[in-house]
Formats: C-alpha cells, structure tokens, sequence
C-alpha cells in the first residue's frame, strides 16, 4: 500500500488526477498518517455501558459467510443470536413480512437489555429472482428490512456494527438517522470506526463500518471478541488497590439468599461504587453452589466493579472446594489456633489460592463476638500484635490482614467500641511497606467518626453484616402477605443500608 502510494503521488506531481474509491488503510497510508493500535471500548470510555452490542450483518459474500461461521464458533456463547428469514422478508406476504421484523426487533430489544451482544443477520441461503431486476428487488427488500429493524430497536446499544457497505451505510443514514459522525479511527485494519452524530438516535454510540470482503475469517470474531463486554471488570486486589490510591473503603456485605445480592448490586450500581459480595460459611452451608453462582454472575453482570469474597474460611475442605466455584478472593481464617499453626494453616492455603490468580486475606489476633457459631467470651480479646503481624505477612505471602484493635463481631457492649488507633496506624505503616492491605471486621454498630478514623490510618475493606441483616429481619414484620412484596421490601431496606454505608466509606462515586 506504500509502494503503491508513494507511486501515485508521484504521477500526481506530473500532473494526473485521481478518484479512489477504498478502505480506510489507504486513505492512512495516502495522506501519512502514524499507524496506531486499534480503537478498544476502554479508550471511548463505554467499557462499563450496561448495555449490550448490537451486530448487524446484511453482506452476502463468501468472505462475510465465512467470517459468520468463525463467530458463531468463537463466541457462540456469549452471542445471543437471531436470524432473520430472507423468503419472508422477500417471498412472502406483506403481514409476514411485518411479522417477521417485529419479531427481530423484539428479541433484539429483549437481549440488549440483557446485556447481552447481539447478533442479528439475514439467513444464508442466496435466494436470487429471474431476472436482474427481481434479484435487485429481493436485494432491496432484505436490505430495507433491516433498516425497519433497527429502526424499531428502542434499546441504545453499548456499540453497534454493522456487516456490509450497503448495509452500513442505510443503517446509519436511515435507521439511525446519523448526518454526520465523528472518525475516531479504526477498530481493526480496514473497519472505521464512528462516533454518531450528536442529531442521531443514539448519539455518540460506537459505529463500526465493516466492510465485506475486509478481513480474514478470523477477523470479525476476534474484533467481536475485542468488543465484547468484559466478564470481570476487577479483581478483589484491584478493589482494594484503588481504595489504598484514593483514600477510601470498600464494603464487603454478607448476603445469604437473592434479594440480598441484588440489594448489594443495586445500590452498587446506583451509587456507583465498587462492592464485594461476601459469603461465610454458615450462609454457604446453607445456599450452597446456587448462592455461590448467583453472587458470581450479579457481579460478571453489574456495570459496576463487583467482586464475590468467601469469608472466614476456618476449615481447609470448605476453602479448597471455594477455589474452584468462582470466588475473586477468600479469607484464610486461623485466628482460632495457636501462632505458629495459623502461620501454616494460612501458607498452605495462600499458595493454592495465589496459583489461581486469587486475593487471600487471613487474620490474626482475636476478635470477641460471634461469627458462625464460634463465640469469643472475652471482650479484651487479643490485640493484633505489630511484630507478629511482620513475621506473619512475611510467612504466608497474604494480600490482605484482618486486623483486630478492640472491634468485634456483631454488637458491642452498652460502653461501647474501644478501638485502639495508634495501633492501627502502626499496623498501617507496616502494610504500606508490604504491600497488604487491611482489613477491619465488626464495622456494625461503629460511629462514623470512629469509621472515618479508620479509613484514615489504612482500613481498607470494611465488613458489613448485622446491620445489614438487620434490615431485613425488620422488613419481613412491616411487609405485605404476598411472598413477592415481603421480598421487595427486604431488598429495598438491605439496599439503603447499603447506599449508606458505600457513601460512609467514602467509595460513591468512585466506580
């Protein structure tokens, strides 16, 4: 493509003229413009759009079928896929016709607001007619037919592309009713890519123009792939990495069934802030694998970053079998045992879990309190030890230390928390030179200011449980007698629970 630019602006200097008619690598290479990487959803910002893609493919050639089928095999699971049928587009009566557009256009509607990308294309079988203008009409027809279809989709798509030069530019003319578009680049060698015009029906939307006969077999999959909405925004470790940088807390909040998760993800998503959903033992004993999955999926689904947390793993059964269900992070539970065998207790598990890209917090020092049945009867429990914590990290290899400074689980006695600060700060001190972070457990029933105080001196993940769980323990007595309502009330009351703590600790607004 050089060579040959480089000989056409030679004939133009000796007075040729020329109109090209060519994909956007020439246009590139013509005019010397820096070859950069492609344009990813990250750099357009729309990485966190709820919303899923919209992919239209109208283009006949062999090429365009080939690249179909290389999709379908590629990302045939994360695709939601509706094929429309060209003889009753083209063939058949007017209403079925009708029908069948209206019945694309419902799925597709359906779909995006699923969050799923969506695959919309013509079936393959070439039908042509008998003579040059009937196989121009059924064209026609196919191609308008499209238009109608997008012109009925109401949900605004995370990125729309469309498959075929036809069929691009009807559907952004007049599907779309773009008059102007911003080029922002490419999205691959020889594929534009749009921003609509701020007078279109989805202003600012990606538009990826994808040429026929452009590309590989590969290429529309893996561009697809590229696209995609991601299936983990974050880590627990990219959580709390972000809470260290800005000062800030995240919550991690105990749920036990459905309504608390969506509590969680809901306020999430509106306060936009991160969030871990959080399961202990107790609460996986009871929902088992189902619970696992559901906080597993909320969080691959959220448009917020959201991660799920096995809490106070005491037994190695329970947190082997955790490793393979989907956590992002686990916490290694030794507190129970003398120094030395929590030290190997951890080490073992931290090893198993850091092989599988996983963040491990443990313990140490003794919290009073109830957690799971195991009851602490001394309120002076034993204070996190700065020294032991020093020889602890360097044993286990842990990302994160659930430190104990006077707080509990559940309630604290009528004189109320005792927390140890200075304490706290020195243990701050020595995990910003390891690079852990902290952990404070039994963040019910602290004062703001005292929340606050923490935050300041290094907490990073707080533990929300009683609270929370109280919420819905008081919503069940003031609900309706329709088990549906009784449950919408409990979420609500879990979710502005939630919300409050998220702006208390001080992560609103940081998703």
């Amino acid at each position: 493509m050089a060579v040959f630019a480089a000989g056409m602006i030679k004939a133009e200097l000796q007075g040729k003229r020329f109109l090209c008619r060519t994909a956007a690598s020439f246009v590139s290479t013509r005019i010397g413009i820096i070859p950069k990487a492609p344009i990813l959803p990250k750099d357009l910002g729309i990485n966190k759009e709820r919303n899923g893609g919209l992919i239209v493919v109208g283009s006949y050639v062999p090429k365009t079928t080939k690249q179909i089928e290389e999709l379908r095999i590629q990302c045939g699971q994360m695709l939601r896929i509706i094929e429309v049928s060209v003889d009753k587009l083209a063939m058949r009566s007017v209403g079925e016709r009708e029908e069948e557009i209206s019945r694309a256009a419902e799925v597709a509607d359906c779909f995006l607001q699923a969050r799923r990308d969506t695959l919309i294309l013509t079936s393959r079988e070439l039908i042509t007619g008998k003579t040059p203008s009937e196989s121009l009409e059924i064209n026609f027809k196919v191609s308008s037919a499209l238009v109608e279809i997008v012109q009925q989709i109401t949900t605004k798509p995370r990125y729309i592309l469309a498959k075929g030069g036809i069929t691009s530019s009807d559907l952004a003319t007049k599907a779309l009713e773009a008059k102007c578009a911003k080029i922002v680049g490419q999205a691959l060698a020889g594929v534009p890519l749009w921003q609509l015009g701020p007078e279109s029906r989805h202003p600012g939307v990606p538009y990826i123009v994808f040429p026929g006969n452009v590309g590989d077999s590969k290429a529309l999959a893996e561009l697809v792939k590229s696209w995609a909405r991601p299936v983990k925004l974050s880590s627990t470790k990219d959580l709390l990495f972000n809470a260290e940088k800005g000062g800030y807390a995240v919550g991690a909040f105990n749920v036990y069934n459905l309504e608390g998760v969506e509590a969680v993800v809901a306020a999430a998503e509106e306060e936009r802030s991160p969030a871990i959903l959080q399961i202990h033992p107790g609460a996986f004993k009871q929902g088992g694998i189902p619970l696992v999955a559901c906080c597993v999926s909320a969080a691959e689904q959220a448009c917020v970053p959201i991660t799920v947390h096995f809490d106070h793993g005491t037994s190695k059964q329970d947190l082997v079998e955790a490793l393979e269900l989907g956590f992002d992070s686990l916490m290694v539970d030794g507190s129970h045992l003398s120094f030395k065998e929590n030290v190997l207790y951890t080490k073992f598990v931290s090893s198993l879990a850091h092989s599988k890209g996983m963040l491990v917090e443990a313990e140490l020092g003794r919290l009073s309190g109830t957690e799971d049945d195991l009851t602490v009867e001394d309120y002076e429990a034993k204070l996190t030890d700065i020294d032991q914590a020093q020889e602890f990290i360097d044993a286990t290899g842990i990302d994160a230390l659930a430190v104990c400074i006077g707080n509990v689980h559940g309630k604290y006695p009528a004189s109320g928390p005792n927390l140890k600060l200075d304490l706290l700060k020195d243990l701050h001190t020595l995990s910003l030179k390891k690079g852990v972070f902290l952990v404070l457990h039994g963040a019910s029933g602290l004062s703001e200011e005292l929340i606050k105080d923490c935050i300041e001196r290094g907490v990073r993940k707080f533990n929300v449980n009683t609270e929370v769980r109280k919420a819905f323990m008081d919503s069940l007595s003031s609900s309706g007698k329709d088990l549906v309502h009784v449950m919408a009330s409990a979420k609500e009351a879990m979710k502005a629970v939630v919300a409050e703590k998220m702006h208390l600790f001080g992560s609103a607004g940081k998703a």
